[in-house]
Parts: C-alpha cells; structure tokens; sequence
C-alpha cells in the first residue's frame, strides 16, 4: 500500500514549481530586470547631462550651442533608447547666461563679437535633456512609455576653450 500511495504524488512537485514558477518567479524577475533597467538608463541620461555641460564649459560659445549638440549627438552613452538622443525625440537644450554687472543675477547670453573668440565668453552654460521616454519593452507587451523627468545640468564655463596666449578658442 505505501508503493500505491508515493505513484500519485510524484508529479504534484514538479506541478507545483511550474506554477510557482509561473505566477512569481518569473514576473518578479522580469520586474526586477526592467526596473534595473530603466535606472541604468536614468543614471546614463543624467551623466550624459552633466558630460555635455562640461564640455560646453570648456568649448567656445556657439548661438544655441549648436558644437555642443554635435558632440551630444555623436557620444551618446550606450544604453536602451539612445536613438532618442541622437534623432532628437529627446531634446537637447544648451543655454549660456551671462552674469548682468549691476545686479549680478543671471541673463540670457548674447555676444556682438564673433563666436570662437575670447571676446565671446558667457559665464555660465546649461544644459538640459528634456522629452526622454522609456520605452524598453514596454511597446513590445503594447505598454505606454514611462516619461523621464528633465535632467539639468549648470556650470560655470571655465575657459571656453581659450588660450591665455592666443585669440581663438577651440570648438
């Protein structure tokens, strides 16, 4: 009798795992993957931020940063979704500001002279990385995209690329 009990019982595990299997093991992995994921790609944008702000603070000033979003554009850091970057779905902004003389708040940069020259050299850049969505998967499974807030990042320019001894700056 004992032999015709154990015969019953011996596919009830491997039932028991697949289920088990099925409805946790495997979502919360997945979950576990998607959200590690989604904050690589968070840590890649904002460092890519603060990448580009410093190149801006060591580069020439351009109207609308336009050598900034070049080399943006070109470096995007490997990660999911970085066509993004590149295409522009995700917009880059660059700002330079000046710091006004008689009160010293910040102003929107603008110069006479020409750009790439020492007579050209805001005080402070910004750049910002607005527009990202996660996509991941999610439009695989038909899932909306998560938005990613604004990443920005602000810097004192420090030397624009200029050379003590010469006039032009580096681009």
């Amino acid at each position: 009798m004992a032999r015709g009990r154990g015969r019953g019982r011996r596919g009830q595990s491997a039932v028991e795992f697949v289920l088990t299997y099925a409805a946790l093991i495997l979502p919360l992995t997945m979950m576990l993957y998607h959200i590690s994921n989604m904050m690589w790609v968070w840590h890649s944008a904002g460092e890519f931020t603060r990448q580009g702000a410093q190149y801006a603070a060591t580069h020439c000033w351009q109207p609308g940063g336009s050598n900034v979003l070049s080399y943006m554009r070109q470096n995007t850091p490997v990660m999911f979704d970085r066509d993004q970057f590149r295409d522009g779905q995700a917009e880059i902004e660059v700002s330079y500001f000046g710091r006004n003389a008689e009160s010293g708040a910040l102003e929107d940069y603008a110069c006479e002279g020409t750009p790439c020259s020492r007579a050209c050299v805001p005080d402070v850049v910004r750049v910002r990385i607005t527009n990202y969505q996660y996509t991941g998967l999610f439009s695989y499974f038909g899932l909306t995209p998560v938005s990613i807030p604004p990443f920005t990042t602000s810097m004192a320019v420090e030397s624009a690329g200029c050379a003590p001894e010469e006039e032009a700056c580096t681009e």
